[in-house]
């Protein structure tokens, strides 16, 4: 595997912006940080993790948030209808693909003015829309998936344990230092091409609402939402550890809206997305996960996900397991 750059020498074109690698993998790339994953690494990370057969679904139902989706998305709505005479019924489902578990691809959030308004290796907003195109889709990640190894750093437990107070929809963002002390804490130590996952407490607390707490709380917009914090040292930390993936329970992997004031409100959707073409999950549902990993003491795991197979498309329920 090619050795890729120090973060120190991000960004890579002397225009480009900031902590970009664009053209890394060439000028025409559409996988981004999922080159990581070679069939080395997956194998590697399937022979290593794979040795229960247990099986933890961490996907939401599409449904989830039929009282008020966040970001004013579109709620799901299925359609059942027999087909008579036969004994037989269809479906339709109509749904926004981020009003539930999600990746962000490479079409959903750029870079941001004043910055050079441009997608993952320079994609423009024209490209994009550009009759016939499907540059940076969606299509090119369900073609061999987001698959390799799965690593849970588990804060909302280990805060608990550490007396620290949190509120997961308050714009709370979570330190760096807590996220090397619970990696710590939990006996991990990253290789390239994991994948990582961030639990918060987020979707555990929506759940326990009733639906006018849930609609109260989805209401605003911007919502408000704890997760990472902003700063050029998260970024250094997720650049150096080589993840191919990054993903968690919150509405944001970041804490929302950024508070990121050194660079003109800088968003780490903007560097991880359109930057380093990394996909980005959100609203994924790390209860059970959590729980057996507690009970296990095991926190990396095998990861399977397939991106829906749309041409062209902005976002992807993940349909995502974890594999013990």
């Amino acid at each position: 595997m090619m050795k890729r750059p120090s973060f120190k020498d991000l960004p890579l074109g002397k225009d480009d912006p900031p902590y970009s690698a664009w053209g890394l993998y060439g000028p025409k790339d559409e996988l981004g940080a999922l080159n990581l994953l070679t069939e080395e690494v997956v194998k590697k990370a399937a022979e290593e993790n794979i040795k229960t057969g247990v099986r933890i679904s961490l996907n939401l139902p599409l449904d989830v948030f039929k009282d008020k989706p966040f970001f004013n998305r579109q709620v799901f709505h299925k359609d059942l209808y027999p087909k008579p005479p036969r004994n037989v019924n269809d479906d339709v489902w109509h749904f926004n693909t981020q009003s539930s578990s999600q990746w962000d691809g490479l079409r959903h959030f750029g870079y941001q003015a004043p910055r050079k308004l441009a997608f993952y290796n320079g994609v423009t907003m024209d490209d994009i829309h550009a009759e016939g195109s499907t540059v940076n889709g969606i299509h090119a990640w369900s073609d061999k998936g987001i698959v390799g190894r799965g690593v849970l750093l588990d804060f909302d437990t280990w805060r608990r344990k550490e007396g620290i107070e949190y509120d997961p929809f308050k714009t709370s963002p979570i330190p760096l230092k807590y996220l090397k002390q619970i990696a710590e804490a939990q006996g991990i130590t990253f290789r390239s091409g994991d994948i990582l996952l961030t639990r918060t407490g987020c979707t555990k607390t929506y759940l326990a609402m009733s639906p006018e707490e849930r609609v109260q709380t989805a209401s605003p917009n911007p919502v408000a939402a704890g997760g990472v914090e902003q700063s050029e040292e998260m970024v250094e930390w997720l650049w150096e550890n080589e993840f191919a993936a990054v993903g968690g329970d919150q509405p944001s992997f970041e804490a929302w809206p950024t508070q990121w004031k050194e660079k003109d409100f800088l968003a780490l959707h903007e560097v991880i997305l359109s930057g380093w073409g990394m996909p980005l999950g959100e609203f994924f549902n790390l209860e059970e996960l959590a729980e057996h990993c507690q009970k296990t003491g095991r926190y990396t795991f095998f990861v399977v996900s397939e991106p829906c197979n749309v041409i062209g498309g902005v976002a992807s329920p993940p349909n995502i397991l974890a594999i013990f």
